[in-house]
């Protein structure tokens, strides 16, 4: 194997921006030094917070929750119920956090609503089936038997969730009784249509009324632990101001992590701007700094995705994207792509895409077509590439809005797209051009070949995470997970009923435990580390390093992965984190939090990369695939392959696929 120049490759990674320092859009300047409190002056820097890097501040509370998005206010609900002192810390502001900040338009598995054609067990147990139990077992009982209770929380706290106005009335996704408007599966009715854009709003009214104290634009750093031994228990934590770089130092019996799955591996900023289909600050924080206290995680090695670069359409693929069921999709010469069920059978009639096959028992949204027992009418895209080569289909392709049902057209339009936080991005900006979707069609990506290098992807982690019990305790004391920290959990539904679920556990062991002196030098170790890009009065900026970041991982763990292309990925790793990442420089408290938040998707890289060396099989479900090992799920691998940093070396372990089972009687036990 030729002999690798990395001065030259990071050379190449970050030409033009190494050297020309890309920052925020914000002037530069020296560095202000730690200590120095007095305000910037404004030829300087056009920075409207006083600087306060050396200030100190420490919070004592019973319940800490990390994360202010959906996860983390029911967390912080839930634990203040019990009549505990309970801490939010949010990097940004709670009203509008968060991968639902904007929006959200169906809360999924809601299985005990009146309109329910199944029960919650039922429900469950085909989800982990049709997962081939690559989830969380015990999230999805939690999730499918109390989705309808956090949902009529909500509904009190202030939001929307009924057709009140009876827009909708007589529409075949409408619940006459309850006015409920459902989607996806027209026969089981677990997916509701709700207007979400009040959902943030609503849940940080319920955390005030509940006495939660909200500390807004804090990034949390680090862990706590006692003693500040790695792998004991959690004690509290650590934050930086991202407005003024206020340093915060939080004590608490038990800790919540509730932020969002990293999105951020690999993808160049520069190339691609910050388009990950979520919050740009979604970097992987929370399980960043889980890993280096020690906490074990599971289904890292798995990711999903498409490419990083959004198409210029607004359409994706209707079958995996109930917002866009059951619309037509049709090429640029009018030639339909076909809906088929589970049989292969074409579905012609609109309607009749929103219900099982004959002779199919359920179809679950979520489930996989290589898995086509709960599999739901699709699009039949097999062969695609081929068939556009030879002229068959003639791209692009469009949604077919005005041959959908009026009723069903209305729904997306006017209460879906609106309330998935899409009204300006989407809605006003299309009414605003003229378009109208009775006689306009709509052009997307709808997931088709594009010609775009394979590994350029926006690759999520967002099935693995931390490892838990039916506590939702991890396997450190004092530190609990819920919503994408917890491995196997996501969806808006998910994470509201595992935050309330976490917070109360949480809340209990609070209440039984004393509280556990922080460690001194582990707290001035983590200031050193938080400061340092503040004292580099020149270097690279974070942009430029998360550039370099994402070339490794796209070069040497891509789509297609080999134990020794890994292996160059964990060596490049190692060589940036002692080189380049001593070179980070930050210029305001903003571009501090950016800086931090690189630092945590070099540590993920390294945690992903790991993971995925340790799986030593090839895994459709898990979007795995080794050149090394290309037996494709075989069965001495099916179970959960675990990582966790054990003093300063990865240990790999593995928990049987039915970690938590039996599942219905355990659920009836903690619940």
């Amino acid at each position: 194997m030729p002999k690798l120049d990395r001065r030259s490759f990071l050379k190449t990674v970050g030409q033009g921006t190494l050297a020309a320092g890309v920052g925020l859009g914000i002037s530069g300047r020296p560095a202000a030094a730690v200590g120095n409190t007095k305000a910037p002056k404004s030829e300087d820097q056009n920075w409207p917070y006083p600087i306060a890097y050396d200030k100190e501040t420490e919070v004592d509370v019973d319940v800490l929750v990390l994360g202010g998005g959906n996860a983390g206010c029911w967390a912080a609900i839930g634990a203040a119920r019990k009549g505990l002192k309970v801490a939010l810390v949010e990097k940004a502001n709670t009203e509008r956090s968060g991968s639902n900040g904007v929006g959200v338009e169906q809360w999924n598995d809601a299985c005990t609503n009146p309109a329910s054609g199944i029960t919650p067990e039922e429900f469950a147990t085909a989800v982990i089936e049709a997962r081939r139990g690559y989830v969380c077992g015990m999230t999805r009982f939690i999730k499918a038997n109390q989705g309808w209770d956090r949902l009529q929380e909500v509904e009190k706290m202030g939001m929307k969730i009924r057709d009140d106005e009876d827009e909708f009335k007589g529409a075949e996704f409408r619940d006459e009784k309850t006015k409920l408007l459902f989607s996806g599966n027209y026969k089981d009715k677990t997916m509701i249509r709700i207007w979400g854009t009040g959902l943030k709003p609503a849940l940080t009214r319920g955390c005030k009324e509940a006495g939660v104290k909200i500390f807004n634009r804090v990034m949390a750093t680090s862990l706590l632990n006692e003693n500040g031994r790695p792998g004991s228990r959690i004690v509290g934590a650590t934050g930086v101001n991202t407005r003024t770089g206020e340093f915060l130092i939080f004590k608490a019996k038990a800790t919540i992590l509730t932020s969002a799955a990293p999105r951020r591996l690999y993808q160049q900023v520069d190339n691609f701007g910050m388009s990950v289909g979520a919050p740009p600050g979604n970097s992987g924080d929370g399980m960043a700094m889980a890993w280096k206290a020690g906490a074990m995680f599971t289904l890292m090695e798995a990711s999903g995705g498409g490419t990083a670069q959004p198409g210029i359409g607004n359409l994706s693929v209707p079958s995996m994207n109930p917002t866009w069921h059951p619309i037509s999709i049709v090429d640029s010469k009018g030639k339909e792509v076909p809906y088929v069920d589970v049989n292969g059978n074409i579905i012609s009639d609109i309607s009749m895409r929103c219900y099982p096959a004959p002779g199919q028992k359920r179809w679950i949204y979520t489930s996989m077509i290589e898995y086509p027992k709960y599999a739901g009418p699709h699009l039949d895209a097999r062969g695609m590439d081929e068939k556009i080569k030879k002229g068959e289909y003639v791209p692009p392709f469009y949604g077919d809005l005005p041959g959908l049902p009026e009723m069903q057209r209305k729904v997306i339009m006017r209460m879906m797209l609106p309330n998935e936080g899409l009204w300006y991005g989407r809605y006003h900006a299309l009414m605003q051009a003229g378009f109208d979707p009775e006689k306009d069609m709509l052009e997307g990506q709808i997931g088709f070949s594009k010609g775009v290098t394979p590994n350029v992807r926006n690759l999520r982690l967002d099935a693995g995470g931390l490892v838990v019990d039916w506590d939702m305790r991890s396997n450190l004391e004092g530190l609990y997970a819920a919503g994408e920290q917890a491995y196997g959990t996501w969806g808006v539904g998910g994470s509201s009923c595992t935050g309330h679920w976490a917070g109360q556990k949480a809340a209990e062991y609070a209440s039984r435990t004393k509280k556990a002196l922080v460690n001194r030098r582990q707290i001035e170790e983590e200031k050193n580390r938080v400061y340092a890009p503040v004292k580099q009065k020149s270097g690279i900026l974070w942009k430029a390093l998360e550039n370099g970041i994402a070339r490794v991982m796209q070069d040497y763990c891509g789509d297609v992965k080999h134990a020794e292309s890994m292996s160059i990925a964990l060596k490049f790793l190692a060589e940036i984190n002692d080189s380049e990442m001593k070179k980070l420089q930050a210029r305001t408290p903003h571009e501090l939090m950016r800086a931090l938040e690189v630092t945590n998707i070099a540590t993920l890289a390294h945690l992903h990369v790991h993971s995925c060396m340790a799986r030593k099989a090839s895994s459709n479900l898990l979007g795995l695939y080794r050149a090394d090992y290309p037996q494709v799920d075989p069965p001495a691998w099916h179970k959960f392959v675990t990582v966790k940093l054990d003093q300063g070396s990865v240990a790999v372990g593995e928990l049987p696929i039915d970690h938590g089972a039996p599942f219905a009687d355990n659920y009836l036990k903690y619940s």
